[in-house]
């Protein structure tokens, strides 16, 4: 037996710092990102690891996708086993699993199935691999990446290294901008649940010549989802929350944009969430028609026509945001949309913190609000956030008159706070409900935005200011950092 294997999968489990390995995030579909902190190539150079199998079970490559998964955590796949109980068991088993993948002999596990609700309707279909298969998936993304990621368009912006959403909704402002002032947003239907295994198959044998590899991506594509007791095979799709899902799908649509490409439109993309900027209504309407026939004869994927539109990008969401025009300044905005969604989320914190203090609720909120503005720290227009905050400190005084319950019970609590009593007595009695309550001028004297800001309540509004400070510090300051 080669001990030499298995000191390295020992070596897989040492808790010792080798690393600065950097803190595994999601993304907003759920999916597992690209690595971009300690890689085994250099993102400027193309000097980059071959797409082999014996690389991709080289012992740094490994330990740095063993390091991704455990940090990601998530939810145990079909066998019950977590992150943490990964260690233990490659120190057992490593040995034969890495002489299966070297061999071709290796079968992935079933997928557990899971759906979530998305917020625009309807449901998403979540595949959770098990926590083995995670890593192994995680160990070829960070061969597979690079070769690819060199390739893919600079319109392209979803799960790839050193890009984000921000720069999409930015290179957008700029090609409304310039004067395309219609948009064809165009929505794939099912995209994640409808990907054709062959056509990519048939794109990743292009540039990956070990068969091994492609053999072991294949299966991934067809292992069974198992949801309920029951397995389903899976003749197409590529379920959502794999480490490799979302570098399959920009091979996929990496055709479409060079398709977009060769024709000279202006485009970004972030995953299946595509927009073409064009001058004209007519145009654009070409192009749709045109881009449903590629799509459709090409990559085998369908355009879902009542979600698609061509229209005004006023009128239309990318990723959250909005434009408007202000003396033909083109600005970003929160979509009203991002902003409902937001409201629902907070009304369910809202419910399950009846009962508790006001500071305890607050404390619950103040995560959400924080990711939130940062995430629309972009937006140049603030009545949103200003309607917001007046929005939260109503819900939060509404709290506080329905904690109070009795009529009795309120006009002592407004009294204390300032009232005079025969006033209190009166407010207290009014018979009105709880939220025309919360907007009176009793609760807003005896309640004070001061008293809930001091309760920790970030004003959105300020914080949102202060951002844009510090970003056009950033790009106008004495010295430049990264934005």
């Amino acid at each position: 037996m080669d001990h030499s294997r298995i000191e390295g999968a020992a070596e897989l489990v040492d808790e010792r710092p080798q690393q600065d390995v950097e803190k595994g995030r999601r993304n907003r579909t759920g999916a597992t990102p690209a690595p971009q902190a300690v890689t085994a190539w250099n993102e400027t150079s193309t000097e980059w690891p071959p797409m082999v199998m014996e690389e991709v079970l080289r012992r740094e490559n490994l330990l740095r996708a063993y390091q991704r998964v455990k940090s990601n955590g998530g939810a145990p796949g079909i066998d019950g086993m977590s992150a943490e109980e990964l260690g233990p068991h490659l120190v057992r088993r490593w040995e034969a699993i890495r002489e299966e993948l070297l061999a071709g002999r290796y079968r992935p596990a079933l997928v557990r199935s899971v759906e979530i609700s998305k917020p625009s309707g309807g449901v998403r279909h979540l595949g959770i691999p098990t926590v083995l298969d995670r890593l192994i998936q995680q160990a070829l993304l960070q061969v597979l990446q690079p070769h690819f990621d060199a390739t893919f368009s600079e319109e392209s912006f979803g799960f790839r290294p050193q890009r984000n959403a921000h720069q999409a909704v930015v290179r957008a402002r700029a090609h409304i901008a310039a004067g395309y002032s219609w948009v064809v947003d165009m929505d794939l239907k099912d995209f994640f649940d409808r990907i054709n295994h062959d056509v990519l198959m048939a794109r990743l044998a292009r540039r990956i010549e070990d068969r091994r590899i492609l053999h072991l991506i294949r299966l991934y594509l067809q292992a069974g989802l198992l949801e309920g007791g029951l397995v389903s095979p899976r003749v197409e799709g590529t379920p959502q929350g794999g480490p490799l899902s979302p570098l399959l799908s920009n091979v996929l649509l990496d055709e479409l944009d060079r398709e977009l490409q060769r024709r000279g439109h202006r485009f970004v993309r972030y995953a299946d969430d595509c927009n073409v900027y064009v001058r004209s209504r007519r145009a654009g309407e070409r192009v749709l028609d045109a881009l449903e026939r590629f799509l459709a004869k090409r990559l085998r994927l369908q355009v879902n026509r009542a979600k698609s539109a061509v229209d005004r990008p006023w009128r239309r969401r990318f990723l959250g945001y909005t434009v408007t025009v202000q003396k033909r300044e083109v600005k970003l905005r929160v979509s009203p949309e991002a902003v409902r969604r937001l409201k629902e989320k907070l009304r369910r914190l809202f419910r399950s913190g009846r009962g508790r203090s006001l500071g305890r609720v607050i404390q619950q909120l103040e995560p959400v609000l924080t990711g939130w503005l940062e995430y629309f720290r972009l937006a140049e227009v603030g009545a949103c956030f200003e309607e917001l905050d007046k929005w939260l400190r109503r819900k939060l005084r509404c709290i506080l008159w329905r904690q109070w319950k009795r009529p009795r019970t309120r006009a002592k609590e407004l009294a204390k706070r300032g009232l005079d009593r025969e006033r209190a007595r009166i407010y207290a009695g009014n018979g009105h409900g709880p939220w025309w309550n919360a907007g009176a001028a009793h609760m807003h004297l005896t309640v004070p935005t001061r008293f809930l800001t001091q309760l920790g309540l970030p004003s959105l509004l300020q914080t949102h200011r202060r951002l844009q400070s510090l970003a056009r510090t950033a790009v106008y300051g004495t010295v430049r950092t990264v934005v």
